[in-house]
Parts: structure tokens; C-alpha cells; sequence
């Protein structure tokens, strides 16, 4: 049976992630996750894509702070409970617009803009926020945070592997787990088997199968130093091109929490589900 081998967290859109042995879900998928987000003046989202420097950015989460470093460029802490006081923004992200966040102070605003390099701030999901889920998977009541397209990023530890092991045919270097920013890693399975699941259960949260994930410019960007590279989409691009655009190329699996409320843990076995 598969099992839970790593799990991740994101606190800040695009910034660098944590490390977890277990995580709590909510309604918007794992708690702490993607629960704030970089944007520019005119509140639109900012991301490795376009700022690749922001994967130097280092997070940090205790019970009551988010803490934001980098080598140099010292540090800056805000709270992570929404703040009735806080001023709200409108924010955008891909397809959705106008959600409201909350402001987190010009502190972190500063500190953001000195480290990027352009006038930036740093907003947070409260009480005013609502981003529904847009994928044909998705069912009323589905909502999600600052991700991509879905609450949840689930990879095989086994697709990794032989996505490295045709780099390595291609004359790259392998590439490590931290550039597909996974929220679960699983053992124990075939090759993008992920891919195939229409639903797991993983401790007590059930998840339903939302579709491959597309790869972009971010997976080629070294997690540690914000560099660039060819891969893994110049060999990605040889056997995983996504079905419905072949310009586009797959790699991991999208999921959604049918479940608001449980935990999952390193170690869990990962039960598939019928439809």
C-alpha cells in the first residue's frame, strides 16, 4: 500500500517551503498552506514566474507568527490570525479577482519591496475571503487559499524517479522533489500513479482526484538560489504532454479536500477510493 513519505507547506505563495510530519485540514486544504500572498500595487499576485528571487525567501511558522528571511536581508515577522483591524485589498490570482485579504502592515511591505526589488506587499487570508474552486472537479462548498488551481499537490516519490532517470538520458542533472513544491509525497507506488487516482483517503481526509498539474518556468528554478535551468520541462516535454494542449506539460496531481476538518500525517497509508 502507499503511504505518506514527505509532507509540505507553502505559508507564502512562491516562497520557500516547510517541512511538516503532520498537517491539519480546513476548508481551504492544509492549514497554514498558501495562506498568504505577495502582490504588487495594483494587488495582482506575484510569483517565481515572473520573481524568481522570491524562492530565496525563507518561512517560518510558530503557533501565533510568520517570520520571512533571507541570507543578508534579515527578517520580518507578522501574525498569522486574521486581524479585524487590518486594512482590506483587493487581490488577484489568475481567474479570480477582486478577493478580499487583508493587508499585513507596511513592515512587511517594506521588507518585501527592499528584498524584491519593486514596491510590494504582503496580504493575508481572514474572514472576508472566498475563492472558489474552478475546476470541473470541483463541487459547491469547494473552496481554496492562494494555490495554484486546487487545494492539494499529491507526487510519487516512484514518478519523480523516472522522470530523473530520462534527464539523466538526456544528458541533464536530476532535479529534487522541492521543484515540483508538492504538498504530499507518497511511496510505494507506480510511476504517476497519482495521475489515475479518482479519490484517496489519507488518515481521516478524503481527497478527490482534480486533474494532472501543468508545469511552468518555476519547476527549472533552483529552490535554494532562485537560479534557472533547462529542466525538468525540457524532458517533461518529451513524454508528458498534458492531452488537451500540447504545449503544456504534466507532472503531479491535483486534489481536492471533500473533507474540511482531519489530519494527515508522514507515515499514513494512502487508501484509493471509487469515484
Amino acid at each position: 500500500m502507499s503511504r505518506v513519505s514527505a509532507l509540505f507547506l507553502y505559508p507564502v505563495k512562491s516562497c520557500r517551503g516547510l517541512t511538516v510530519t503532520a498537517a491539519e485540514m480546513d476548508e481551504l486544504g492544509l492549514v497554514g498552506d498558501r495562506r498568504f500572498l505577495v502582490v504588487d500595487e495594483t494587488g495582482k499576485f506575484l510569483t517565481q514566474r515572473t520573481h524568481a528571487r522570491m524562492a530565496r525567501i525563507v518561512t517560518a511558522l510558530d503557533a501565533e507568527r510568520l517570520t520571512l528571511s533571507a541570507e543578508g536581508a534579515g527578517s520580518v515577522a507578522v501574525v498569522r490570525a486574521p486581524d479585524p483591524a487590518a486594512l482590506l485589498r483587493n487581490v488577484s490570482i489568475w481567474k479570480h479577482s477582486d478577493l478580499r485579504a487583508e493587508d499585513c502592515g507596511p513592515a512587511a511591505a517594506a521588507w518585501l519591496s527592499d528584498f524584491l526589488g519593486l514596491r510590494c506587499a504582503l496580504v493575508r487570508i481572514g474572514p472576508a475571503f472566498r475563492r472558489d474552486v474552478l475546476k470541473k472537479a470541483g463541487r459547491p462548498g469547494d473552496c481554496f487559499s492562494f494555490a495554484d488551481g486546487s487545494p492539494v499537490l499529491v507526487i510519487g516519490e516512484a514518478s519523480l524517479a523516472q522522470l530523473n532517470d530520462r534527464i539523466l538520458e538526456n544528458g541533464g542533472e536530476p532535479v529534487p522533489m522541492n521543484r515540483f513544491r508538492p504538498n504530499m509525497v507518497v511511496s510505494d507506488a507506480a510511476p504517476f500513479a497519482e495521475d489515475e487516482w479518482p479519490r484517496v483517503r489519507v488518515g481521516d481526509v478524503v481527497l478527490r482526484a482534480a486533474g494532472k498539474s501543468i508545469r511552468c518556468i518555476m519547476t527549472t528554478t533552483d529552490q535554494l538560489t532562485g537560479e534557472r535551468g533547462k529542466e525538468p520541462l525540457r524532458t517533461l516535454a518529451t513524454f508528458r504532454r498534458a492531452e488537451t494542449d500540447p504545449t503544456a506539460v504534466c507532472f503531479g496531481a491535483n486534489f481536492i479536500n471533500e473533507s474540511k476538518r482531519g489530519e494527515v500525517r508522514v507515515g499514513d497509508a494512502v487508501e484509493v477510493l471509487d469515484r
